[in-house]
C-alpha cells in the first residue's frame, strides 16, 4: 500500500514538472491552462505597456491633460465619418459601463476636443470631433508614425502576424463573453457568500 501511494506521489509530482516547464498551480494545471494563462498576463502586460506608450504620445501632442480612457474615446470618436452616439462608442470599445464613457465624454466637452449634436427632434446625442481635436490627433498621428510604425515594420512578417493576431483575439473576446454568460450559473463554494455585485 505504501509503496503504491509513493509511486502516485512520484507520478504526481512528475506530471507537474510536465506542464510545459512550470510547476502546477491554481491556473495552470495542464499545458492548455499554462498557455491561456501566459496569454493572459501577455495580455495585463501588453496593455500596460500601450497605455503608458498612449500617454507619452499624448503629452507630446498636446494632449496630456487627458486619461488614457479620454484619449482611446477621442481616437475612435475621431475615426467615425459622421457624429457617433454614446450607445456605438461602448459597443466599439466592448465596455458596459456607461457611466464612464458620459463622464469621459464630458471631459472631452470641456476641453473643446468634441462636441455634441442632435439629429432632428430626436433627444439622443452624438458626439463628433472638433477642429481643434482634429488637429491634436493628427498630431499625435505624425509621433506615432515617428517612433512606432518605424519600430513595427522591423519585425519579421509583421503585418501577416498582426492580421492573425487580431483575428484570434476578436474570437477569444467572444469566447471569454460566452464564458462569462456561463459563470452566471455557477454556484459559490461552500461557506463563500457570493458578491451580488455586477462586476
Amino acid at each position: 500500500m505504501t509503496r503504491a501511494k509513493n509511486e502516485r506521489s512520484e507520478a504526481a509530482d512528475l506530471s507537474e514538472q510536465r506542464v510545459l516547464g512550470h510547476r502546477a498551480w491554481h491556473l495552470g494545471l495542464t499545458d492548455h491552462e499554462v498557455l491561456i494563462t501566459e496569454f493572459e498576463w501577455s495580455v495585463i502586460r501588453f496593455q500596460q505597456a500601450f497605455e503608458r506608450y498612449i500617454l507619452q504620445i499624448a503629452h507630446i501632442a498636446g494632449l496630456g491633460e487627458l486619461s488614457y480612457a479620454e484619449l482611446v474615446l477621442l481616437h475612435v470618436i475621431g475615426f467615425a465619418d459622421a457624429p457617433i452616439t454614446v450607445g456605438l462608442l461602448a459597443r466599439q470599445l466592448n465596455a458596459d459601463n456607461v457611466t464612464n464613457i458620459q463622464y469621459s465624454l464630458r471631459k472631452l466637452l470641456g476641453y473643446q476636443l468634441i462636441r455634441k449634436v442632435r439629429s432632428g427632434k430626436s433627444n439622443v446625442h452624438s458626439y463628433q470631433i472638433t477642429d481643434q481635436g482634429r488637429v491634436r490627433v493628427e498630431h499625435y498621428a505624425n509621433y506615432r508614425r515617428k517612433g512606432l510604425i518605424g519600430q513595427t515594420n522591423a519585425i519579421r512578417a509583421i503585418d501577416q502576424r498582426l492580421a492573425e493576431s487580431s483575428q484570434l483575439i476578436g474570437m477569444l473576446k467572444g469566447v471569454y463573453d460566452e464564458a462569462m454568460r456561463i459563470s452566471a450559473t455557477f454556484g459559490s463554494p461552500p461557506g463563500v457568500a457570493q458578491d451580488t455585485r455586477h462586476p
